[in-house]
């Protein structure tokens, strides 16, 4: 399945060219997956139920007995487990609402990544693409930037709406009207009747996909009407049908950062649900964010600034005790400027309670579970909604690109962001944040200037993007397949620049990923505690995702103490370890193990390399230093010692110390480090509840009250195509 991913492209771009061959692929692909399904061939029908899903959105019009037959097949993987069952029920769900109303897929998808003005379906959705450019070279970011802005150089609201307004009329009526003089009647529109016309159609799509008992029918008299406003509205009076035509699908909107803020993230996200552009500039986010309100910032910034006037006040400075809008009269003798100089902008509101604010942390907290269960294989589940996301009005999508050290950023900030919902919640009830990974790996990797760290091979690099196609086959043949691809294109001259519309594959593809990557992979985060051989220098705090490196620093002695020592004395490499931790079990038993050894150096890896070996736990490997006798006298060698566990404690024995390496990074590297702890990272929220628990029940070592409910690990998703196949 290596050029599958190509082919797909190839396949939905043909149909963009000629729109009438999509009722026929749409048969060919209902066909191949129901031959699956009686074949038993399961590994097909994920990768062919996407294809045929992305294929009904593009498609112009398709027939009801088409309809009915993808609905009967997704009812079908109902049967089947997970993550069969899941995708199916979330694709059955949508084709029903597409079957009564044709083209609603469409509109919701153009409506939330383009942010198009909507009472209907206010959603708004915005693609993120990070990338380090400590990781990624000059030429691949300039690249990516490049393609980005073209795909979006042809796209503006009012070309949107007029895709929205054709797509559901031609889906509606099919061949029954004129594509083409519709297209232009529209086109020739002032902006306001445009808008108009464009609100009326939403709301009749709408109206039609929220009804209980909607009939097609009537849907396609609400659209017949429209049409003919439209047509009579035009000098050129009646037109006669002209068949199918296609309607662009365009990219979503989609912003280019280059990760050089440790808290870029955030502010991104704080600038998508509450934009500045209105009030201030956006340099006005400085770095006393971290007790975060909007008016806060604008009140800081000397942009916004009002002149002020001393006023007495006679109000109990409560919103409730406010006189109601029909009431609050403008002062004796005072003049409307005045009056709206003196209105209160705002007043003491009533805060969330604390029940209220930890319900919303519990529900964002990404994992399927409400604790840890005692089966230790990963996590893998759906995006299943739940009724409070349904009032999250903003989505971010964000792309991370480069290899596992952009990982290691990624989770650094996910538990950033954790904490500060934690202390203050306001991302969480307005914000669903959904994570995509797209390996990137250049030619020669860069290397570290030192001896102390030598760079991993490429694959090393990429632990957890070859993890995810083990477990994905359609993430492996799709995205896994850009991790060279992206390097090599950035170095051929692009066709962007000479012909602006044609097709950047790579931004189709991460759009390809975004809309139909929703099956999440929970990942454990792990957090460490460094400690240092200067008694002065307080204990270090940190996270990683994929991999913890320690190498013993080797003890150089003098000279003089090297020319008086004995040529028969052997010196010792590595240096002496204490080894505490908990063994893992499938029986999920404790089972404490305490360990003495001498060690030059040891590896934790968080991501498994077998799909045999799929628990969340470390592998620990420790390079041993053994002790042997032989004629010619004694010697050392070395050899692997093998842990699994979940938390862990190592500390060195004597005056010799470690160079401790994050997830691969040579920029999270510690010295002089004589000890370290590492266990898997709690979720911020349940460390306050159980705090908070813990006042009140001071001899409680088990979890109470809301704790009891709550996600106890921090888990990072990163969405794919199916999850994880059993």
């Amino acid at each position: 399945m290596e050029n599958t991913g190509m082919l797909r492209w190839t396949l939905h771009k043909k149909m963009d060219r000629n729109p009438l061959n999509s009722a026929i692929l749409v048969k060919i692909l209902v066909k191949e997956l129901e031959r699956a399904e009686k074949g038993d061939y399961r590994h097909y029908i994920i990768p062919l139920l996407h294809t045929l899903m992305y294929t009904l959105i593009k498609a112009p019009c398709i027939s009801d007995d088409l309809y009915e037959r993808v609905y009967d097949f997704c009812k079908k993987l109902l049967t089947l487990p997970k993550p069969y069952c899941t995708i199916g029920l979330d694709y059955a769900f949508r084709l029903k609402t597409e079957r009564v109303a044709p083209g609603v897929l469409y509109q919701r998808m153009i409506i939330s990544e383009q942010s198009l003005k909507s009472h209907p379906y206010p959603y708004q959705e915005r693609v993120f693409i990070f990338a380090d450019p400590d990781v990624l070279s000059k030429a691949v970011c300039n690249s990516l930037v490049t393609e980005a802005k073209a795909s979006q150089m042809y796209q503006n609201p009012r070309s949107c709406m007029c895709y929205v307004i054709t797509r559901a009329v031609q889906a509606a009526l099919g061949e029954d009207c004129d594509v083409e003089s519709f297209q232009r009647i529209l086109q020739d529109k002032p902006t306001d009747e445009l808008e108009h016309c464009f609100r009326q159609v939403v709301a009749a799509v709408e109206c039609t996909g929220s009804e209980m008992n909607a009939d097609r029918a009537r849907h396609a008299e609400r659209l017949e009407k429209i049409y003919s406003m439209v047509l009579n509205s035009s000098a050129g009076g009646g037109c006669s049908p002209g068949g199918l035509h296609g309607t662009p699908l365009p990219n979503p909107n989609i912003s280019f950062h280059l990760w050089t803020d440790e808290d870029q993230l955030w502010k991104e996200l704080v600038l998508f649900v509450r934009p500045l552009s209105q009030t201030c500039e956006q340099d006005c986010l400085s770095q006393e964010l971290d007790n975060f309100e909007i008016q806060d910032i604008v009140s800081d910034c000397d942009c916004c600034e009002q002149t002020r006037f001393s006023v007495l006040s006679t109000d109990s400075g409560i919103e409730r005790d406010l006189p109601a809008a029909g009431e609050e009269l403008p002062p004796p003798g005072g003049t409307d400027v005045e009056h709206a100089r003196l209105q209160r902008k705002g007043g003491i509101k009533k805060k969330a309670c604390l029940l209220e604010s930890m319900t919303l942390l519990q529900n964002s907290c990404n994992g399927p579970g409400a604790k840890q269960s005692g089966k230790l294989h990963r996590k893998s589940d759906s995006n299943v909604v739940s009724m409070l996301h349904l009032h999250r009005l903003y989505t971010a999508r964000i792309v991370v690109l480069g290899d596992d050290r952009v990982l290691g950023r990624l989770a650094q900030a996910f538990y950033s962001l954790r904490k500060r919902e934690t202390r203050r919640v306001f991302l969480t009830p307005r914000l669903n944040l959904q994570f995509y990974y797209v390996p990137v790996v250049e030619g020669q990797p860069d290397t570290r200037p030192t001896q102390e760290h030598t760079t991993p091979g490429q694959m090393e690099l990429c632990e957890l993007a070859v993890y995810l196609g083990k477990a994905d086959p359609w993430y492996e043949s799709n995205i896994n397949t850009l991790c060279h691809m992206i390097p090599k294109l950035a170095t051929m001259p692009s066709s962007l620049s000479t012909h602006p519309r044609s097709d950047p594959f790579i931004i189709d593809v991460i759009a390809y990923y975004v809309r139909l990557g929703i099956q999440p992979v929970y990942f454990q985060v792990y957090a460490v505690k460094i400690l240092f051989g200067n008694a002065a220098q307080e204990p270090a705090e940190d996270v990683f995702l994929t991999e913890l490196s320690a190498k013993v620093q080797d003890c150089k002695a003098p000279k003089d103490h090297m020319q008086t020592k004995k040529k028969t004395t052997l010196e010792v490499p590595g240096a002496d370890l204490a080894v505490t931790y908990t063994k893992v079990l499938l029986s999920d038993r404790k089972k404490e193990v305490d360990v003495f050894l001498r060690s030059t150096g040891l590896v934790m890896k968080a991501i498994p390399s077998s799909e045999t070996e799929d628990l969340v736990c470390l592998n620990v490997n420790i390079a041993e230093v053994v002790k042997t006798s032989n004629l010619s006298g004694r010697s050392f060698s070395s050899a692997a010692n093998k842990i699994r566990t979940r938390n862990i404690k190592i500390q060195s024995m004597e005056q010799r110390t470690f160079n401790l390496c994050l997830d691969k990074d040579f920029r999270r590297t510690y010295t002089n480090v004589v000890g370290v702890e590492v266990s898997p990272c709690l979720e911020p929220s349940y460390c306050l509840q159980k705090t908070r628990t813990m006042k009140f029940s001071l001899h409680e070592s088990e979890d109470v009250g809301l704790a009891k409910y709550m996600p106890k690990s921090l888990l990072l998703p990163i969405n794919t195509f199916a999850g994880i196949i059993q």
